[in-house]
């Protein structure tokens, strides 16, 4: 091993540690990755940001906006209203949800759709009067495996396809060429789940119930301002910064009308009435210091804090939010977005503490209240996700007929060949862009900006692996340990290596480094790449054993009530199965030789 190959495997080795810790974005770890190599002298000057023009990039970006706009022509709001209307059998709204999110993921992103589906299944689940977490795992999962179908269901996919260009000298994968074996998996991964894998999840409590959110006495509590108070005239930020304590108004009645949400210029006088959000010590401290008297009011509930105007809703943090790690008092949320934070759930259970000082983590659920038109902006804006079923835009048919042409023009592009998938999807993005399915605003949205940042910072050091000879070496001691062994058993050493390492890091992350290692395999043995290129894109995208490993098991970790080792009670079998299911798929469909 020369020194260039020594940098190279300490660079990953420090890039995979940083991963797992969690502690800076995997953007920021990527770029610091590729600052290293390139200082290093191992990806020459001119290609350092090379990355960020790769066809993958282009064409994952490509396919996010394609999904927004998709979303935004009604369709896939009709799917899912259609799909509302199952039984009351949760088995049966289990299988309605799970195939749903299945077939939508196979030309969606993932995330989306899980964003989409999530709050129809939490809406289930609390009508059932039963766990979310019967739901919202097996969600997540079925979003996962219908990415396998197609070369579009996600980014490793495309990564894949456009490696067999560059690196294996032969035409990329087609849009449908992932079908035959991605449609095995994901078919036997759904049956698996709906038959067997929801019964081996623990029965968490998961988020509470709407009723139970608003169980909220002991922190939510009425005052009222007595007759000769010295607060009178005075305004509600001048109450709020009465104390060092964290002390919110969330509404003020006068005169038998409320007015939810109060701007903090707003004044108040005698006999009125505040419902403030604060602890018990910070109520304390407030009532001595201004003279403020406890109301004899009854349970407060959501009638309390809402109005026409002014919403309560329920939403989690999704992962590279703005709030993780901090403080909604360190954010200001009150001053400067005009969002009051009146409740926090943390893995099904709600904190009874102020939650203003509390620090956020990726899974928290928030109760937020603020006027309904900020709220839908701000949501966005801050990472995080509604658990409400929220008002579903059906579009006109004309407006979803044209969405679907735009977008099966692409794909019929794309299959046949016609035009190279990036330069397909991006003229179709552009052709939804200009038929007004999406503002420019909405474009920049849509795009996940950390996974462009990371794939175009890791192409290159997954670049310096190989020419390093790094990938050559690795796949030396691979071939060294299956020896004389079958080929499916080195197979097989590729799919769980690549799927153990997409438990742990992104699953673009994953298909990068190990593609090049993949196709140096297949060169050591003299086979065709295509097999081990399949198994790494099966791999990459079956991180089923850990919240970590994909930001859709992420997402269900905090409402459904989930703990770390949860994940792989059905992950574990589930991965199994896929092993089972995969390899001989994959020697089927793309033999060795």
């Amino acid at each position: 091993m020369h020194t260039d190959q020594i940098i190279v495997f300490a660079t990953l080795a420090l890039v995979l540690a940083l991963f797992v810790w969690g502690r800076w974005r995997y953007d920021l770890v990527a770029l610091f990755a590729l600052l290293v190599v390139s200082i290093a002298g191992l990806v020459p000057a001119g290609e350092v940001f090379s990355g960020f023009g790769h066809p993958a990039v282009i064409t994952v970006a490509a396919v996010l906006i394609l999904s927004r706009g998709l979303f935004n022509s009604g369709l896939v709001d009709y799917i899912v209203r259609l799909m509302s209307r199952a039984g009351d059998n949760p088995v049966t709204q289990m299988a309605v949800l799970v195939v749903s999110i299945t077939i939508c993921s196979g030309f969606m992103n993932n995330i989306g759709a899980l964003a989409l589906f999530m709050p129809v299944a939490i809406r289930m689940a609390r009508k059932n009067s039963i766990s979310p977490s019967l739901y919202l795992m097996p969600l997540a999962f079925a979003s996962l495996l219908g990415g396998l179908m197609t070369q579009i269901g996600t980014p490793p996919n495309i990564i894949i396809s456009l490696y067999r260009l560059e690196t294996a000298a032969a035409e990329p994968f087609r849009m449908f060429d992932f079908t035959p074996v991605g449609a095995g998996v994901a078919l036997a991964g759904v049956l698996f789940i709906l038959l067997i894998g929801w019964r081996l999840l623990p029965q968490r409590k998961g988020q509470l119930s709407s009723e139970e959110l608003f169980e909220i006495d002991d922190y939510i509590t009425e005052i009222r301002v007595p007759e000769k108070s010295a607060l009178t005239g005075k305004r509600m930020r001048d109450l709020e910064e009465a104390t060092d304590g964290d002390i919110t108004v969330v509404s003020h009645e006068r005169n038998g009308q409320k007015y939810p949400a109060p701007s903090r210029h707003r004044t108040f006088m005698a006999g009125d009435a505040l419902t403030v959000r604060a602890g018990t010590e910070d109520l304390q401290q407030l009532l001595d210091t201004t003279g403020l008297e406890l109301a004899d009011s009854g349970k407060i509930g959501e009638e309390a804090l809402s109005s026409d105007e002014i919403t309560v809703m329920e939403a989690t943090i999704t992962r590279g939010s703005m709030l993780e790690g901090r403080t909604a008092k360190g954010l200001n949320l009150r001053s400067r977005y005009g969002v009051n934070l009146i409740g926090l759930s943390r893995q099904g259970g709600r904190l009874r503490s102020s939650p203003d000082s509390i620090r956020l983590r990726v899974g928290d659920v928030l109760l937020l209240q603020g006027p309904t038109g900020i709220l839908q902006e701000v949501l966005p804006e801050l990472g995080l996700l509604p658990l409400v079923e929220r008002g579903l835009r059906v579009g006109q048919p004309p407006r979803i007929i044209l969405g679907v042409a735009i977008f099966v023009a692409a794909l019929i592009l794309a299959a046949t060949g016609v035009l190279p998938i990036q330069i397909a999807f991006t003229a179709a993005a552009l052709v939804m862009v200009l038929a007004g399915f999406l503002s420019v605003r909405e474009i920049y949205e849509s795009i996940d900006w950390p996974v462009i940042v990371l794939l175009g910072a890791m192409i290159p050091v997954s670049g310096a692996l190989e020419t390093t000879g790094g990938a050559a070496l690795v796949a030396e001691g691979i071939l060294d340990i299956s020896g004389s062994a079958a080929p499916w058993v080195t197979l097989t050493v590729i799919l769980v290596g690549t799927m153990f390492l997409s438990d742990l890091v992104n699953n673009a992350a994953a298909a990068v480094l190990m593609a090049p290692i993949a196709i140096s395999i297949a060169g050591g043995m003299g086979a065709s790449a295509d097999p081990f290129l399949m198994s790494v894109a099966v791999g990459a995208s079956c991180a089923f054993l850990t919240p970590i490993g994909h930001q859709s098991n992420t997402l269900v970790m905090g409402p459904g009530g989930y703990r770390f080792g949860d994940y792989w009670r059905m992950g574990l079998p589930l991965e199994i199965i896929i092993v089972l299911v995969g390899i001989p798929l994959i020697m089927l469909v793309w033999p060795l030789w």
